[in-house]
């Protein structure tokens, strides 16, 4: 009992005396408190697992504490998540499914085959569990002034994003006209299902791919956009889900906001420049292969952070001190000096030096 009182009585003192940052330094106050209490940080923004359900067999639905430090998201951002697998601290992006503003943060995270982080905590994640909330990214959000027909488009566990955006127009008490589609290869595979059949004032709207009777039938066409908004076209659409569904979406609704979070078919060039790449903090050089500037740091031992390995997170940002790069998406060559790269989509023209 006495060491409960103690304990709270220190963690409302650290939040507001200075003072206690001077006197624990020169770790700070964050290393002393996380002994007592993981999250108990003021710098470190992190999440405590309070629930843990599979509603499908291939995903789990988390529900996260996330401490003071954590400022918060926008209805269909994302959150670039960090967990310590094997001794190493691996972070991936994920978009949570709660809605703007909630208490807790509730992440629905699907199983892919490869997928280190995704896979280890459909497996692993347990009530108790601390994650690191490192950073909350992108511009899949909606306008402040919300459209009065809009049109959510998702497939699999593109779904999250867009819940929370319904979430959230659900708790503002929004009055205008909306329709989702969602899609699963199965029924089973389906997320949400019992929630959105319940859901009042939504026009909802199922496909499955690999069997299965839903609402509509095969992949999304004029067919099913008609389906879901008879007559009159939505204001706006926001689609999340394969690359494919996206570009169908987009095909027939030009304006629509798209997030996908499928790795990029980056085009590596047929011979490398063979120049010289050198890791300057790690005095480390190698011979350009041709891949991406995260693959040959890793093949030369380096283990540096990086998340979403798509151009998406940031996680792998690195200060370009000389030399030009390939955007690998766009193709675009940078040659200036002292510049942030992401090096999960960056390739060497020739050589180059990374502070890494």
């Amino acid at each position: 009992m006495f060491t409960q009182t103690l304990t709270a009585g220190v963690r409302r003192r650290v939040s507001s005396s200075s003072l206690v940052n001077l006197l624990t330094g020169p770790h700070g106050v964050d290393r002393y408190t996380e002994l007592v209490e993981p999250t108990w940080t003021r710098g470190d923004a992190r999440a405590k697992v309070i629930a843990v359900r599979r509603q499908t067999p291939r995903s789990v639905t988390l529900t996260l504490e996330p401490n003071d430090a954590f400022a918060g998201f926008r209805a269909g951002q994302h959150i670039n998540l960090s967990v310590e697998i094997n001794g190493r601290r691996r972070t991936r992006c994920y978009s949570p499914a709660s809605a703007e503003g909630a208490g807790s943060i509730e992440l629905t995270i699907g199983r892919h085959d490869g997928g280190l982080v995704s896979n280890y905590l459909c497996d692993h994640a347990y009530p108790g569990m601390v994650l690191g909330l490192d950073s909350v990214g992108g511009d899949f959000v909606m306008p402040a002034v919300r459209p009065r027909r809009i049109l959510f488009v998702s497939g699999g566990s593109g779904i999250t994003p867009v819940l929370s955006m319904l979430r959230t127009l659900r708790a503002e008490g929004f009055t205008g006209e909306v329709a989702f589609i969602h899609y699963a290869r199965t029924a089973d595979e389906a997320c949400y299902r019992s929630e959105l059949a319940a859901m009042r004032g939504v026009r909802v709207l199922r496909g499955y791919t690999r069997g299965g009777e839903g609402n509509v039938t095969g992949h999304f066409d004029a067919g099913h956009l008609a389906t879901a908004f008879p007559g009159a076209a939505p204001d706006a659409v926001y689609v999340c889900g394969p690359a494919a569904l996206v570009d169908a979406v987009r095909e027939l609704c030009p304006d629509a906001q798209s997030e996908s979070f499928v790795p990029p078919t980056f085009t590596v060039p047929a011979e490398a420049t063979g120049g010289a790449v050198t890791f300057t903090n790690s005095n480390i050089t190698v011979t350009d292969d041709g891949q991406p500037l995260l693959a040959q740091a890793e093949a030369a031992g380096l283990t540096p952070e990086s998340g979403c390995r798509m151009g998406i997170c940031h996680s792998c940002t690195r200060f370009k001190t000389r030399g030009a790069v390939r955007n690998l998406i766009t193709g675009a060559v940078s040659s200036a000096d002292c510049e942030d790269i992401q090096i999960c989509v960056t390739a060497p023209v020739g050589d180059v030096d990374i502070d890494l």
